[in-house]
């Protein structure tokens, strides 16, 4: 085995091991995680989605973990730094700990070849199955049925939000992608469905294979006004709350789908209602609807499909009036972007495209000539740039401090404005950066 000493020797490693990006399946993973001898002991609570998932796994995180229990999570993409993906106890993984799953997945790997999705998951569930966990959180990367952290099998399964996302791989109707994402559900177990209008093919899968079933609106519900929210379940309620720190109308129902999963899981985890109000009300996600603190207002979100970016047009109406709103906008070729610049195209006034440094990018230019080609607005103007911290200067040097600047497209286009620091974007009282 050659030997690699550094994360990046063996990111790049593993970029390197299969000829595509994406190879739908789980023999060639099973195979590697059974020799490896991959045991997960702790709970684990599985979230697939096409939207929502980071955010539902970043609630029961901040509530497991502010109810005393030893926690990690697995998310995918990260936004700056690869240790995103793996929190162990709130922090991100050492990079030593990935490290050393590295190796042992390239021990057991002999000639079987592995996505980069792949081989990093087996690391990073190796990590965690070291870790001393009391419950472990996994986001699915795409899909549910085929995607490889499903090689787990989910105490509880958790569906978020679903629409029409990656339909060359997963189907191009909900009810096609909405059968692949209920494979992650298993029988006997609960199997929560915070979609408040899911596709009939997640309920009749969750009957054919007699999952518990707990669907929003039946078995779990919430109410809400300015101030604050209800939620009830099955046999638990909590009146009262707060509204998570995670901004957006969305995140109700995202929440209200954490909280169904930790009542079904009570007699493993059971937690207080105090730590339900705290984690809540601490929890953080980069890149999901933040909005920065400083004058103009900055919004970082990492909408990138239709059915997010419409959330993202609801939660910026929300916001209220702002003189002129500024876009910085990169995404990946493959997504149906016209029906994104679409939605934005009322509401933005001056767009900022970006390149980005990913092959599957759209280039600045391609994005602007699709958005000069559907574009209503004749008042609105639109440049290019090569990279996102080039076009947020740009956005930073027109804006009025009055005004508006939003972040979205991709988690590369977020974290492209983010891979300098949050102080780098942050903004002061009159408009100027701050310092580090």
């Amino acid at each position: 085995m050659t030997e690699m000493n550094s994360l990046q020797e063996w990111l790049a490693h593993a970029e390197r091991l299969h000829a595509r990006p994406i190879d739908m399946g789980l023999e060639r993973v099973r195979a590697v995680a059974s020799r490896m001898g991959l045991r997960i002991e702790a709970p684990v609570i599985t979230v697939a989605g096409t939207n929502g998932k980071g955010s539902t796994c970043a609630m029961l995180e901040a509530i497991l973990l502010r109810a005393g229990f030893r926690t990690g999570v697995y998310t995918s993409p990260h936004l700056v730094d690869f240790e995103e993906r793996c929190r162990v106890l709130g922090q991100p993984i050492d990079a030593s700990e990935l490290i050393a799953g590295f190796a042992c997945v390239e021990r057991a790997r002999g000639e079987t070849t592995l996505t980069y999705f792949e081989f990093t998951t087996l690391a990073i569930l190796e990590a965690l199955s070291r870790a001393g966990l009391d419950v472990i959180v996994l986001e699915v990367g795409l899909g549910g049925r085929l995607d490889a952290v499903n090689i787990v099998d989910a105490d509880c399964a958790i569906i978020t939000s679903i629409d029409i996302d990656h339909a060359e791989l997963l189907g191009d109707t909900r009810e096609q992608i909405g059968r692949e994402k209920a494979g992650i559900l298993r029988t006997g177990r609960p199997a929560v469905v915070s979609d408040p209008q899911p596709p009939q093919s997640v309920i009749d899968h969750a009957r054919e294979i007699g999952a518990d079933l707990w669907l929003l609106g039946r078995d779990f519900r919430y109410t809400g006004d300015r101030q604050q929210w209800n939620w009830q379940g099955r046999e638990r309620r909590y009146a009262g709350l707060a509204y998570p720190a995670l901004r957006g109308a969305n995140q109700l129902a995202n929440a209200s789908g954490a909280l169904a999963a930790l009542e079904a899981l009570r007699p493993r985890l059971p937690v207080t209602a105090q730590a339900v109000r705290s984690g809540l009300a601490l929890v953080e996600l980069p890149g999901r609807f933040q909005v920065m603190p400083g004058q103009p207002a900055l919004v970082l979100d990492v909408a990138h499909n239709p059915h997010a970016v419409a959330a993202l047009v609801a939660n910026l109406d929300a916001m209220g009036f702002y003189p002129t709103t500024h876009a910085v906008f990169g995404a990946m070729a493959d997504k149906d972007l016209a029906p994104m610049l679409e939605r934005l195209d009322p509401l933005v006034d001056r767009w900022y495209f970006t390149d980005l440094p990913t092959a599957r990018a759209a280039s600045a230019g391609a994005l602007q000539a699709l958005w000069q080609g559907l574009t209503r607005r004749q008042d609105a103007i639109a440049q290019g740039f090569a990279d996102p911290q080039q076009a947020l200067a740009a956005a930073r040097g027109a804006a009025e401090p009055a005004d508006r600047i939003v972040v979205l497209g991709s988690f590369y286009t977020v974290g492209g404005v983010l891979e300098h620091g949050l102080a780098s974007v942050k903004l002061g009282p009159t408009g100027q950066p701050t310092s580090r």
